[in-house]
Parts: C-alpha cells; sequence; structure tokens
C-alpha cells in the first residue's frame, strides 16, 4: 500500500486552540489516520499520513469545515508518498507555539518576510548581496543544504535568536533569503529579524521540501537529502525516499535526530 502524508501549517488566531484538540483528534482517528498535529494559540503545524481519500478529507475539513469556521484558509500543504506508514500512532498536541522561538514579538500573523517561490529561488540565492541562511538545526545541515548556505550551528530552533543577536547585523547583512524544511520555521525567523530592524528578509516558500518537488534535479542547488521528522527519515529530489543504508544512518542516529 502506498500512504499519502500531508505536511501543514499555518499561522493563524485561534484562542480556542484548546478546545479544538478532541474533534481534531477524533476526526483524524476516524479516517484511521497517523502523524503528528500541533495546535497553538498562534495557529497550527503537522504532518500526518493515511489512504490518500482520508488525506483529501481532513484538507477539506481543515480549510472548509466547520471545525475551524474558514480560519485555515490558507494552509501551507505540502503532499508526498510512503511505501510503509511513516507515523506508529496519532498525536494532536496542545503547545504554547506551534514551532518554538520564545521571542513574543516574532508574529507571523503581522509581518513576515518575502516570499519565493522555488522557481525563483535560485537567482536570489547566486546574488552575491544575499546572505544565505539555514534555520534549521546543525544535524538536518550536514544531512543537505543549499550551495554557500550558512549553517547556524543550532541545536534547536529555539536558539535562532540567540544566533542572530551574535552574527547578523541588519548594516552587514541588508539581504537575507531563509530557508528550511517546510517553511513554519522560516516564517516565524523572518518576523523575529523584521521586529529587529531588518529590512529585506526573504524565505523559501514551502520550504527545501517544495523546492525538491518542483525543481528539476539538473537545475538544482541542493546538495545532500533533505531530514524528514517521521519514518522515512529524509528526502531527496522529487521527494524520493532514499533509504538508511543510502543515507548512511543507523537506527541510533536516526533516533538522535528526532531528540534534536
Amino acid at each position: 500500500m502506498i500512504y499519502k502524508v500531508a505536511a501543514f501549517y499555518q499561522f493563524a488566531a485561534l484562542p480556542d486552540y484548546r478546545e479544538l484538540r478532541e474533534p481534531l483528534r477524533a476526526f483524524c482517528a476516524g479516517l484511521a489516520l497517523k502523524g503528528s498535529v500541533l495546535l497553538a494559540q498562534e495557529g497550527i503545524n503537522g504532518t500526518v499520513a493515511g489512504p490518500g481519500e482520508a488525506i483529501d478529507a481532513l484538507v477539506h475539513e481543515l480549510a472548509h469545515g466547520d471545525m475551524f469556521g474558514g480560519r485555515l484558509n490558507n494552509l501551507e500543504l505540502k503532499f508526498s508518498t510512503a511505501e510503509a506508514m511513516p507515523f506508529g500512532r496519532l498525536k494532536v498536541r496542545l503547545k504554547k507555539e506551534i514551532v518554538t522561538l520564545g521571542d513574543e514579538a516574532a508574529d507571523p500573523t503581522r509581518q513576515v518576510g518575502i516570499y519565493v517561490d522555488a522557481a525563483e529561488w535560485n537567482a536570489l540565492i547566486a546574488a552575491p548581496d544575499t546572505l544565505v541562511l539555514d534555520t534549521r538545526n546543525a544535524f538536518e545541515v550536514a544531512m543537505g543544504t543549499f550551495e554557500g548556505a550558512l549553517d547556524p550551528g543550532i541545536r534547536s530552533f529555539g536558539q535562532f535568536k540567540d544566533f542572530a543577536a551574535d552574527r547578523l547585523d541588519s548594516a552587514k547583512h541588508p539581504k537575507i533569503a531563509m530557508f528550511c524544511t517546510g517553511g513554519i520555521r522560516c516564517e516565524k525567523a523572518s518576523a523575529h529579524l523584521l521586529a529587529r530592524g531588518f529590512a529585506e528578509v526573504y524565505h523559501l516558500k514551502g520550504g527545501i521540501l517544495k523546492y525538491l518537488e518542483e525543481v528539476p534535479e539538473a537545475e538544482s542547488r541542493w546538495r545532500g537529502e533533505c531530514f524528514v521528522f517521521d519514518e522515512r527519515v529524509a528526502l531527496g529530489h522529487g521527494l524520493r525516499e532514499p533509504g538508511l543504508q543510502q543515507l548512511g544512518l543507523s537506527e541510533r542516529n536516526k533516533d538522535a535526530a528526532r531528540d534534536e
């Protein structure tokens, strides 16, 4: 069986996020979906897998159903496939933030950087005045990244604000292009930099996964594999599964990566 995998997020005001947890969990369970969904006052973030029609039903409910009442009408969605179920169970959790940074001034519902589509990304990062910045943790960067990108050397996204304070200067770095796995970390990071006075901040819309899906390998500036937070471990161009042996990862290393 081929499973359909949906990765999605949206920053949106959900003051009733606690009350949404059980209806959303029950809806997903009724469709036999597995995966992880985070709910917070600032929005939703999740990756789930299941039969194609079940995934389609969930996406329709999120975007158009009564549960969220039209508040998730701008979901960032990416679809891929898995040869085996990539999750062991279903989890719907409540969090303070759907991606943890710890900066109240970083509010993507108020301001974010300039979105750049995958087709336009190569030209942006090739410009000599662009600082290309990987916002992911060190383990992910070591597995794969874009040519010439700066590795912040962080163990978790929560450390990004310290990196920015120590290493980034709005006068020295007037033009920054950021990327991450699916786009969510970049939205929060761009909001953080804009709040700190950086004027020209770009981020890859849909993240690395959208780039690997849409940009032909012959034209790609991506090198390596993209770590994903499920049993597939990583994806390559065309969102193909390379497998643990090809990646040179042991099960122990794979589990360590999830703890980052």
